[in-house]
């Protein structure tokens, strides 16, 4: 039967890393926490559970990934972070690979909570996430942020899994506006980095598209009221991410 390493990177997760263990502990064959030295009660969570638990100072979110997976004893992985669980269903489903694991990697949705309420629509749901992968085959790729799994084969084939990850990711307006600030900032040095241009139609049209899309293609208006705030910060993001690009151009 095939075994599973667990994966979890982890810095002040109190309030979401129990429920990730708990959804992995009868999954996975091991599990690896990779913690960035959590001044909270992460590690004495951890410790309560049969895990690795291993300090590493951050190095970056596709380098501390990578790390974690080099940390495994088995090459088939199942990658969370702290503040994600597996749901009922997609356990099950995992826990059927060990006897059939057809493809080099799976595609799972991803369900975000924000601020009390799963989000059904809009551009955040159905999220498609590799996070079960054959780690022979697959690495964790991307530039400072928005980090993912990339296949390294173009004949790697991937197959998707019933079930969700449940991501709890912001528990108020205020927390979701510091962190936009802060990845929109990364996200424009990012591209200037690239050598990317933005323009005042990048500018324009990007937020409104994104807006459109968010709201009315995927459905928004359906998830009421954060539905709307969502696809307003969907926009705002995209605006802030190119404006900041803009003066970083200018700059130089």
């Amino acid at each position: 039967m095939l075994k599973l390493s667990g994966v979890i990177i982890t810095f002040n997760e109190e309030l979401n890393i129990e429920k990730c263990l708990k959804s992995l502990a009868n999954v996975v064959d091991e599990i690896i926490v990779v913690d960035s030295f959590s001044t909270d009660k992460t590690k004495s969570i951890c410790k309560k559970y049969n895990v690795t638990f291993i300090e590493q100072k951050f190095l970056g979110y596709t380098e501390q990934k990578n790390f974690a997976l080099s940390q495994t004893t088995h090459n088939h992985v199942v990658a969370l972070d702290g503040d994600e669980a597996l749901s009922e269903m997609l356990q099950k489903s995992i826990i059927n690979l060990k006897t059939n694991w057809k493809f080099d990697g799976y595609y799972v949705n991803r369900f975000n909570n924000f601020c009390g309420q799963w989000i059904k629509h809009t551009t955040w749901y159905p999220e498609k996430k590799i996070r079960v992968f054959d780690k022979t085959k697959a690495s964790w790729s991307g530039y400072k942020i928005h980090e993912t799994v990339n296949l390294n084969s173009k004949d790697s084939k991937v197959g998707k899994l019933k079930g969700d990850i449940l991501h709890r990711n912001y528990q108020s307006y205020s927390e979701h506006n510091q962190q936009i600030e802060k990845f929109t900032s990364i996200s424009a040095q990012a591209y200037y980095d690239k050598g990317k241009k933005s323009s005042l139609f990048k500018i324009i049209v990007n937020p409104t598209w994104a807006f459109f899309q968010s709201y009315v293609i995927k459905l928004g208006f359906l998830d009421g009221f954060n539905g709307f705030y969502i696809s307003v910060q969907t926009a705002h993001i995209r605006f802030l991410k190119y404006a900041k690009l803009r003066e970083l151009n200018k700059k130089s």
